[in-house]
């Protein structure tokens, strides 16, 4: 079980989900999200603010932020389909909103101890497991993430030896982000359980890897 933890974006489907779970295991958590707390990803001074006001320490961190749509746009079908505004946004939430968390990062977790850090993020974005094409802001700006992701594991373990950093695939699960697309989707409580079993079982010998809900390791 851990200690304290944190959860980001803890208004969204998961981020809820992953809120209630770890209350019903005995688990202090620390949630912070927009609709309520004013915590924008997009924004540099509301990450600073927001996450320079916490205290500490905490063994396990979960960001739960993320968009489909960019600028109210469907993910795109076709070349043809790209907009400039579309995919500054998706980067603005999905790629540079995750850096300035990692940004972050570091002073809120325990020197001597244990800790497990989790970026959402997604298949799709990884570069040699695309087989079906499309989506082009979201899958690139996922990309983006799973890189800063991954730099910053090993800028972390130089001074943190048992953090673990990971990115991290939930699957296609039942919730308001998904609600328009794909018909078999993971249920809110099963997406947080699967989660946090692997969470549990993450150790430093894992950070800088991509997994998915499964617990399988992903290709970059």
């Amino acid at each position: 079980m851990f200690k304290n933890a944190l959860i980001l974006g803890a208004s969204g489907g998961i981020g809820g989900a992953l809120v209630a779970a770890l209350t019903a295991q005995g688990t202090p958590v620390t949630a912070l999200a927009r609709s309520r707390d004013g915590f924008d990803v997009t924004d540099p001074a509301s990450v600073a603010g927001h996450l320079g006001a916490l205290k500490g320490p905490f063994d396990l961190i979960i960001l739960a932020t993320g968009k489909l749509d960019g600028a109210g746009l469907p993910p795109e079908k076709s070349l043809k389909a790209l907009s400039a505004e579309a995919m500054v946004d998706q980067f603005a939430t999905n790629a540079i909103g995750p850096a300035l968390v990692l940004r972050e990062l570091p002073r809120l977790l325990p020197k001597d101890a244990p800790s497990t850090v989790a970026i959402l993020t997604a298949r799709v974005g990884s570069i040699s497991d695309n087989h079906l094409g499309g989506w082009y802001s979201y899958r690139a700006a996922k990309a983006a993430a799973n890189q800063v992701i991954r730099t910053a594991a090993i800028e972390i373990a130089r001074s943190y030896k048992q953090a673990c950093l990971i990115a991290y695939h939930p699957g296609t699960v039942a919730s308001d982000f998904t609600k328009d697309y794909a018909r078999d989707k993971l249920p809110l409580e099963a997406a947080a359980a699967h989660c946090l079993c692997l969470m549990s079982r993450l150790s430093a010998a894992q950070t800088g890897r991509f997994y998915d809900w499964k617990g399988d390791q992903v290709p970059w």
